[in-house]
């Protein structure tokens, strides 16, 4: 049986870790969608219409934009939001290569 030697690029692990852990909260699944729905969203909004406490949905951003998955852009003292299409495109094609899925 030959052996195959395992190699990977730890930068890269981990980031896709990071991408993969933030998607796997439901709550942040939430938040995108109701982002996807909005297209650009102050975090208020987000707070306030999906009814999370406005700490819990700053941490839930932080990760979402830490990942690269959401855009934050300062307007004044709001903060909006905006998907990372292209950043979830790509993390939706590896899960479904991962599993085998065309």
């Amino acid at each position: 049986m030959n052996r195959t030697k395992v190699t990977f690029n730890r930068e890269k692990l981990d980031f896709s870790c990071e991408i993969v852990r933030a998607l796997a909260h439901p709550l942040r699944l939430k938040i995108l969608e109701f982002i996807d729905q909005n297209r650009r969203i102050n975090v208020n909004k987000i707070y306030n219409t999906l009814e999370i406490e406005q700490s819990i949905t700053s941490q839930h951003l932080r990760i979402l934009r830490m990942a690269g998955l959401v855009f934050a852009e300062r307007n004044g003292k709001f903060i909006h939001y905006t998907l990372n299409y292209r950043a979830l495109e790509v993390a939706e094609t590896a899960i479904d290569h991962f599993y085998g899925r065309p």
